[in-house]
């Protein structure tokens, strides 16, 4: 991920290759066929975050010149895709369930922390005001489930 450290890089709008705010699209040659494809990097990261097919030129044999229309096009989808990417990731790094108890309804979370060091999950309880009413740390393997919940909210929140 691109931080403040990383300089800006200066613009470029090249027929093949376009670099503004971070982005860069550039023509390559496609792979799979005789054509073109764009790869499309965000500034900061390794790898592209999209592949994708580009068009020929009107001489049927050299790819069509960048646009300031397609350039944005491109970083409008590439910015969707890692947006999707960053929710899935966050989806599947955490749980939640609905428990009801003495007349109160709980969300329940488990949210595991992907720490390089010291990996861990977080379990967690949020009233039905939005108010968190317990948080612990526990080990990134713990057992998360209905029953587990259950018993965690009817027993006061306890340290597990």
């Amino acid at each position: 991920m691109s931080d403040e450290r990383t300089p800006a890089e200066p613009e470029v709008m090249e027929p093949t290759f376009w670099r503004k705010n971070g982005w860069t699209a550039r023509v390559i040659k496609n792979e799979d066929d005789d054509g073109w494809a764009v790869e499309i990097r965000k500034q900061g990261l390794a790898e592209p975050v999209l592949i994708s097919p580009w068009v020929m030129g009107r001489d049927k044999k050299n790819p069509k010149p960048f646009d300031a229309t397609a350039f944005a096009t491109f970083v409008k989808t590439a910015s969707e895709v890692l947006d999707r990417s960053a929710r899935q990731r966050d989806q599947a790094l955490t749980k939640k369930l609905s428990i009801a108890w003495e007349g109160r309804w709980y969300e329940v979370r488990l949210e595991i922390v992907a720490d390089e060091y010291e990996p861990h999950a977080l379990l967690s309880a949020i009233d039905d005001a939005g108010a968190t009413v317990a948080k612990h740390r526990v080990p990134v393997n713990f057992k998360f489930n209905r029953d587990v919940a259950n018993e965690w909210v009817r027993g006061g929140f306890y340290e597990p």
